[in-house]
């Protein structure tokens, strides 16, 4: 049996500020290797966004294989902590740490289930590259995966998804996530002279304030309208007197599953070329939807048998790295109260992992039989 409020102290004790390497993953592979599990540990990508570190776990067993997905990579600390960030400890029914809730509580609750029923076929899909870019970390995973033939039937994320009470949420998908820059040359000039210059800046404005109008859609029944946010204005003219000779904005996309990213993009750059600018855009991931089904239902049981409660399934927040899992099969988020991740002092409620432990077994179980 394995302790996993221990465990996840232990892997908070180990520094692992994303992009995660080394000492992280050597706590976790000492733990999953006695339980029966292949370790296959991989370092890839360069600078900026890597190296990276990623772990493939596989068990071999009976009934359907089921994939535990999270990251134990963390954004940095901060100042202001109570304690140390590093610390591990446990102050009155709370374990302290970066990462105790985001996401090292819910790793060390499954590895805890696994320990408790190692009859079903499982796997670990554990990146070091989720709160950074995610450039070399579940993508290189799941490309890992294929090579070694390695399928499952269903794939639970842990991330973070209770709101108000464990259990009280799962989610079911996300939307997706587009950044796009727009850019706008004009002619440098004295702003006495303006028919000597081109100022870029009211074209700017103007196609923003298209870009603004927009309302891409109403939502639908499992997910809310997809929005449109100006993030971010630039002109970096330092003169009082000169018409600048470009200027550049930001947007940042939402949506639902009724678009794609790819024409979003096309949508905003042809409103971009119509004011004469350009845009450049990075789709951070697509929106996606496991509908409910056998493994929501399984979860909601398993969640309602240990603490009552009748799960929301629900697509709300950002993304997460279920946008690429769910291409292979069926994938849904669960895990812990959400309420301190990424917050100075992120503490997990002892009683909460012993809990997840408690429902993540009762899945392994369930997916099986």
């Amino acid at each position: 049996m394995i302790d996993p409020v221990a465990l996840a102290a232990a892997l908070i004790r180990a520094d692992s500020i994303t992009p995660a390497r080394g000492a992280v993953f050597d706590v976790l592979e000492a733990a999953l290797q006695p339980l029966g599990f292949a370790i296959d540990r991989f370092v890839v990508g360069e600078a900026p966004d890597g190296p990276v570190e990623n772990l493939l776990a596989v068990r071999a067993g009976t009934g359907r294989h089921l994939a535990f997905a999270g990251h134990v990579d963390v954004v940095p600390p901060g100042e202001g902590w109570t304690g140390s960030p590093w610390s591990g400890e446990v102050r009155a029914g709370l374990l302290y740490g970066r990462g105790a809730v985001d996401m090292k509580g819910a790793i060390a609750a499954f590895v805890a289930a696994a320990a408790q029923e190692d009859r079903a076929p499982l796997s670990l899909i554990i990146t070091g590259d989720e709160e950074g870019p995610a450039t070399y970390g579940t993508v290189a995973l799941i490309a890992r995966m294929a090579a070694r033939g390695v399928a499952p039937d269903l794939c639970l994320v842990g991330e973070p998804t209770s709101a108000q009470r464990l259990g009280d949420t799962i989610k079911i998908g996300r939307r997706g996530s587009v950044n796009i820059w727009l850019s706008l040359e004009g002619r440098q000039g004295h702003v006495a002279y303006p028919h000597l210059a081109d100022n870029p800046v009211p074209r700017l404005v103007a196609m923003l304030a298209e870009i603004d109008a927009v309302v891409l859609d109403h939502g639908n029944r499992w997910f809310q309208p997809s929005n449109i946010e100006i993030t971010d204005l630039y002109v970096g003219n330092p003169a009082t007197n000169v018409i600048p000779a470009r200027a550049e904005a930001r947007i940042a996309i939402r949506f639902n599953d009724e678009h794609r990213g790819e024409a979003l993009v096309a949508r905003m750059a042809d409103i971009a070329a119509r004011h004469g600018g350009q845009a450049r855009a990075r789709i951070s991931g697509e929106a996606f939807l496991t509908p409910p089904g056998a493994l929501s239902e399984q979860v909601a049981g398993a969640i309602t048998r240990h603490t009552g409660l009748t799960p929301e399934l629900s697509t709300t927040g950002g993304t997460s790295d279920a946008r690429f899992l769910s291409r292979l099969c069926p994938t849904v988020e669960f895990g812990l109260l959400n309420a301190t991740m990424h917050q100075v002092d992120e503490a997990v409620a002892v009683e909460d992992v012993m809990t997840l432990t408690a429902i993540y077994a009762d899945i392994i179980r369930s997916v099986a039989a």
